[in-house]
């Protein structure tokens, strides 16, 4: 019995270095992430911003789209529940996109229909954040190597 578990404790070994030999492999190919979000959740906001920078942090470059309820978090002015510091970490929604903004360059864009819609102008929104071009989006979209991650 000794032996058996010794050799699967082995082979369970084996398998976890043979993961991460491969993980270094798939971060090499170029994955264009493209996170879109709508969820007007706070926690689910935040998530996305989570699991964007995780991914980028694996590898892949990104690209942020807001749209609906949840481009309020690009808003100079964003209400409470996209700036409310939320467990275990502290971050809010939006302390989370801009620090991804700050220290990774990635790109936040909101809907092209959003600013018409909310009634406010680009001044509206945090430094950085810009409203979208659908043609460039749809590019982004349909490229080889993007991934969409949609909240």
């Amino acid at each position: 019995m000794k032996k058996t578990f010794a050799a699967m404790a082995v082979a369970a070994a084996m398998s976890v270095s043979a993961l991460a030999v491969s993980a270094p492999a798939m971060a090499e190919e170029d994955v264009d992430l493209v996170t879109i979000l709508t969820a007007p959740d706070a926690q689910t906001q935040l998530m996305s911003m989570v699991l964007t920078l995780q991914s980028i942090q694996a590898g892949a470059s990104a690209h942020i789209l807001l749209c609906g309820p949840a481009a309020d978090m690009a808003l100079q002015e964003a209400p409470e529940s996209a700036t409310a510091p939320q467990e275990p970490r502290g971050m809010s929604p939006q302390g989370l996109m801009r620090t991804i903004m700050d220290e990774t360059g990635t790109q936040v864009e909101v809907c092209a229909i959003y600013l018409p819609n909310k009634g406010v102008g680009p001044d509206a929104l945090i430094d950085g954040v810009t409203a979208a071009d659908p043609a460039e989006m749809g590019r982004r979209l349909v490229a080889p190597n993007a991934r969409i991650m949609s909240f």
